[in-house]
């Protein structure tokens, strides 16, 4: 009967539809995994009829399934979208901002979410990590109110970009590699290093291919890890060198765990985007913290200017 299901079992089943998968559904809505199982299979019970099968390892969504994936993501949409009109009616920043990032872009968000919600304490957000395939999936599929990305765009949707931040990639490596102390080291040197990279459909990773790609160089991995923290400690592991994220280094340069290497054309460029698809009407929460994240990225420029000086 439908009186006997929540709304939070259809939050739940379409977490799991979307991503084929209870784990990566309780990761995204940092729930148990055996939570999200009980739910879905009590939605089940109460439409008596199978949603989801398991044919191996590998979740199958059934016809019933479909249905009931369709339906669910018009009414979540539909009463995200009244709850923003409300707050929008009342002119207040309240209620639900769900922002989907990069994971890189982890070392940072959390930080300026931190000073927005001291400012608007009635605001509940909602802040998914994944990778830079995932959040193009995100963004197609209109998940987010808005999504953090690197440098590279994906080119098959129509979006609208908003510039904020600087987000300088760096060469980092253990404090006792032979290069340390070497000036300007060339790009074609880095060929006889032992490279660490994430995987692919990272931006990290991408930039990386780009950059040898643009010197004529064969990218040869020594090893793929996924995780910039599993980078990071496979640096200070001696195992190699790797381009990370400047931003997601500041304790390990503190405490002199990694050092960055003077190569040539490092450090890389990048800009932090906020991004949605074209057309979409922000409600006043998202808007108002769209405005805040780019005044932080000014005031960071402006920071990290005055240190450069």
């Amino acid at each position: 009967m439908i009186h006997h299901w929540t709304l939070q079992q259809l939050r739940l089943f379409e977490a799991v539809a979307r991503l084929k998968s209870y784990t990566r559904a309780a990761e995204e809505l940092n729930l148990s995994q055996p939570a999200v199982y009980i739910q879905v299979k009590r939605l089940e019970e109460s439409m008596g009829i199978p949603l989801i099968e398991q044919a191996g390892k590998k979740l199958l969504i059934t016809r019933a399934g479909d249905l009931v994936y369709e339906a669910v993501v018009e009414v979540l949409s539909r009463l995200s979208s009244l709850h923003m009109s409300l707050n929008d009616m009342k002119g207040k920043v309240a209620g639900p901002l769900k922002l989907a990032v990069v994971t890189s872009a982890k070392f940072f968000m959390p930080h300026i979410l931190g000073r927005f919600l001291r400012i608007y304490p009635d605001v509940h957000p909602q802040l998914i990590v994944t990778n830079r395939l995932r959040i193009s999936e995100r963004l197609a599929d209109n998940l987010d109110d808005f999504v953090i990305l690197g440098q590279q765009i994906p080119e098959s949707l129509d979006l609208t970009m908003y510039p904020f931040m600087d987000n300088p990639l760096v060469l980092a490596a253990h404090p006792d590699h032979p290069l340390r102390n070497r000036k300007k080291i060339k790009i074609s040197e880095l060929a006889e290093e032992r490279l660490l990279v994430r995987e692919p459909g990272s931006g990290t990773r991408g930039a990386t291919e780009e950059l040898f790609a643009e010197a004529g160089i064969a990218l040869t991995p020594y090893m793929e890890l996924g995780s910039g923290e599993a980078i990071k400690q496979a640096i200070m592991a001696g195992i190699g060198i790797s381009v990370v994220p400047l931003a997601s280094l500041s304790l390990e340069l503190r405490y002199e765990q990694i050092v960055l290497l003077n190569v040539e054309n490092f450090p890389l460029h990048r800009t932090w985007h906020a991004a949605h698809l074209k057309g979409k009407q922000l409600g006043l929460t998202a808007k108002v913290f769209l405005d805040f994240l780019i005044e932080e990225g000014k005031l960071n420029q402006s920071k990290s200017d005055e240190s450069q000086s």
